[in-house]
């Protein structure tokens, strides 16, 4: 299983009532016309409020072209991308999962889902933003336990000719390309195990977090509110 979420913070003052009751129900239309006239829809669907949390699904309707019989044609679809709101140490955040297999529209997963809540709530985009973890963060989190690393990606390298490095394999905690590679680039992804918790996931420092192993959402959206969240700065 390889489910990808992002997280956005909501940096406008609101609280989770508001935002339920702003969200419920919500949905618009927008015409397209094909060989047949259809209305396109986006809307939230599911949706839920606990005591310290919200979530549903943002569903979108858009136009994919492919080929069938040597001709191009136009056939309209649906993309549903569930959602998160959550409260942690007086912030709100809002996570966006994308589905296992995502079919055309990698925007409406991630930013464009942030952009279109943001446009829902406060009636424009940048409400919503990104967040980041530190540099320093994803190295300790690295080497604070070096064998639970599988994977290490480094960006901003300063090796001319060299966009970015990857270290990857068991013996990560004992290479010292490690220390090599982290003096000419900046930590940008670690995938790592987490024992407690049975799972693997990797972490990015724009606060992507994919997870590799079997478990269900609920538990992964559990990881995201009970460890992830601290990561951000």
């Amino acid at each position: 299983m390889v489910l990808p979420a992002k997280t956005f913070e909501i940096r406008e003052e609101i609280s989770l009532a508001e935002i339920h009751e702003r969200l419920q129900g919500f949905r618009e239309e927008e015409d397209w016309e094909g060989e047949e006239d259809v209305s396109l829809i986006t809307e939230v669907l599911d949706l839920e409020m606990e005591e310290d949390s919200i979530k549903g699904v943002l569903a979108r309707d858009f136009v994919k072209p492919r080929h069938y019989k040597r001709k191009m044609v136009e056939t309209p679809v649906t993309e549903e991308a569930p959602f998160w709101v959550r409260t942690y140490e007086g912030r709100t955040f809002l996570v966006v999962v994308a589905p296992s297999v995502a079919r055309g529209v990698k925007k409406l997963l991630t930013n464009h889902v942030a952009n279109k809540i943001s446009e829902i709530l406060f009636g424009v985009t940048g409400a919503i933003v990104e967040v980041r973890i530190p540099d320093e963060t994803l190295v300790n989190l690295h080497e604070s336990n070096p064998r639970a690393t599988r994977l290490i990606w480094f960006d901003d390298v300063d090796i001319p000719g060299v966009n970015k490095l990857c270290l990857a394999g068991e013996s990560l905690a004992d290479t010292g390309l490690y220390q090599d590679y982290k003096e000419h680039g900046r930590i940008w992804y670690v995938v790592f195990g987490i024992q407690k918790r049975g799972i693997t996931v990797g972490v990015s420092r724009n606060c992507v977090v994919t997870l590799f192993s079997k478990s269900s959402l609920d538990e992964f959206i559990g990881y995201v509110s009970e460890d992830f969240f601290s990561l951000i700065e």
